[in-house]
């Protein structure tokens, strides 16, 4: 499978947003994260794969859910890597 077959769009509600940055009551523990919609066959490790060489950073962790609209997945970047520019290059703000 492609990346772009993989990752799909971002996926942009008022807490996918704060995931990004961290709001100031969470003390930025929950920041740096960044949510995309992606393809129900691709798994964890093809997802990490994927937005590392699509958007040239470092993937810490990636969590996965199935609704709806189609599978989430919830990526969190690794130290040093800023989830706020790689939403700026996909034109979340």
């Amino acid at each position: 499978m492609k990346q772009c077959e993989i990752l799909i769009k971002p996926y942009v509600t008022e807490k996918a947003l704060n995931l990004m940055a961290g709001t100031p009551a969470q003390k930025h523990k929950d920041g740096n994260k960044i949510e995309f919609i992606v393809n129900r066959d691709a798994d964890k490790p093809d997802i990490k794969a994927a937005f590392e060489e699509l958007f040239e950073v470092k993937v810490e962790k990636v969590w996965t859910r199935i609704q709806k609209d189609g599978k989430h997945a919830i990526i969190k970047l690794a130290e040093g890597y800023s989830a706020e520019d790689v939403g700026m290059r996909v034109g979340v703000f």
